[in-house]
């Protein structure tokens, strides 16, 4: 099935309470897919994820679990039992950790009849650098060929997809194919600005790159019409 621009965009609620998100929904009725944070899943918890769902959305929970594999498939589980649509884990956890954590999250969805999760391994974060990577995580490899690297783990471990900055979309897509989901953050129309971003594209060419989805924040929830300007990124694209 064709998704349509608005399909896939993926709009964050980085916001710190439940009433913020729900203000946030209401303004911006068309964006169908949003993404829960760290910040906001401590703050409302789970029942934020109930909001979402009985307003027809899907969801991505970004909660970026890393930790040893009994541990990681124990927390995929109990949020692939929540019914969303993406969850997000470390690609360096490693193999065993993946694989666990992928095995957990469909035997949990399955145990309580709702559609497994879409596992999505985080690669290397959209705020480092090359510079940040060499010298702060002292990791030798170029930081696409370290991407490369992390995406084909987590493709041999049974995750589905990867999230990644567009700029390494193209080299993913070289040694993994076409199936792997590829979510991209860092994703900035040309009248906003980078902020924290360090490897950022416009969304037009993170599709044409060859880009799933698109994780579009603060373009969108800080204008002074988020509806506006998600409409305009939507017709940008």
């Amino acid at each position: 099935m064709s998704l349509s621009a608005a399909d896939r965009i993926i709009v964050p609620l980085d916001v710190p309470s439940a009433e913020d998100a729900i203000a946030l929904l209401d303004r911006i009725p068309a964006a169908s897919f949003w993404k829960v944070g760290l910040e906001l899943f401590v703050s409302a918890g789970p029942e934020i994820l109930q909001t979402l769902k009985s307003r027809n959305k899907k969801i991505f929970l970004d909660l970026k679990f890393h930790d040893i594999p009994n541990t990681l498939a124990g927390a995929c589980g109990a949020a692939a039992r929540y019914g969303v649509d993406f969850l997000t884990v470390h690609a360096p956890a490693g193999k065993v950790a993946l694989e666990a954590a992928q095995q957990a999250a469909v035997a949990a969805a399955v145990a309580v009849g709702q559609e497994p999760p879409t596992l999505l391994a985080v690669t290397v974060l959209t705020s480092l650098s090359s510079r940040s990577l060499a010298f702060e995580l002292k990791i030798p490899l170029e930081l696409l060929d370290y991407v490369q690297q992390l995406a084909l783990l987590a493709q041999d471990s049974g995750i589905g997809g990867c999230v990644c900055s567009p700029q390494e979309i193209g080299g993913i897509r070289q040694v993994c194919g076409k199936d792997l989901v590829l979510v991209c953050p860092g994703v900035r129309p040309t009248w906003a600005a980078q902020g924290d971003q360090q490897r950022v594209m416009t969304p037009g060419a993170a599709l044409r790159a060859g880009a799933n989805y698109l994780v579009i924040g603060r373009p969108i929830t800080q204008a002074a019409d988020p509806a506006a300007a998600f409409a305009r990124i939507c017709d940008e694209m």
